[in-house]
């Protein structure tokens, strides 16, 4: 399969992490949504990243939905409980990571590609940003597991500690580790695992 996108985006970054954490083997063709959308949107009209090129031709398109595909191949070894309350609660926390990480790059284009930024728009997305930080660690200095579910890590990790990346590398100026103690500490522990030092792409912002 061909994995498209680069890793600099928290969201083929969570997917590349999840593929190596399968031991699923995966072709990656770094194209950005920017200088490559042509080329892109022959696989996927929205010319977004990830998209997953299957090994029979199908195109799988959005993240949750190339996780989805990979956890039903994984059967009883996906990064994910099958049902339930640890199974709600594991989506949860990847709905607000992947939501903070929507915002985040949000304020991205509206302060660099926008000759007339709004600031209502910037105060709105970071405030939107700040609350889902609490939020989650709060959440995270809850659990006393090294995971947040267990001792292994699961989507819940992967899609919050590359969102605690793109905060680093995207908005120096609202990351404060001191201010999220146990983000800044599950960060530090998903970046020292292998599958992840194996998929780092430094942010670099895009131009007008």
């Amino acid at each position: 399969m061909i994995l498209i996108g680069q890793y600099d985006s928290p969201f083929v970054r969570r997917v590349a992490i999840a593929l190596r954490l399968y031991h699923v083997h995966y072709e990656h063709w770094p194209w950005s949504t920017f200088g490559d959308a042509d080329k892109l949107a022959v696989y996927n009209p929205l010319r977004r990243v990830p998209t997953l090129l299957l090994d029979d031709g199908e195109v799988l398109i959005e993240s949750a939905a190339i996780l989805d595909y990979l956890d039903e191949r994984a059967g009883d070894h996906r990064l994910i409980a099958a049902a339930g309350q640890q199974r709600r609660a594991a989506l949860k926390v990847c709905g607000l990571a992947t939501g903070l990480c929507d915002k985040m790059v949000s304020l991205v284009y509206e302060q660099l590609l926008h000759a007339a930024t709004s600031d209502m728009w910037i105060a709105r997305c970071r405030s939107q940003i700040g609350d889902v930080l609490d939020a989650l660690q709060a959440d995270r200095a809850q659990q006393a597991t090294p995971f947040w579910f267990g001792n292994s890590p699961g989507h819940a990790d992967i899609a919050v500690g590359c969102a605690m990346r793109f905060l680093a590398d995207a908005h120096p100026d609202i990351h404060a580790p001191g201010q999220w103690p146990a983000l800044a500490a599950h960060a530090a522990r998903c970046e020292a695992l292998p599958a992840f030092q194996a998929v780092v792409q430094p942010f670099i912002p895009p131009t007008r």
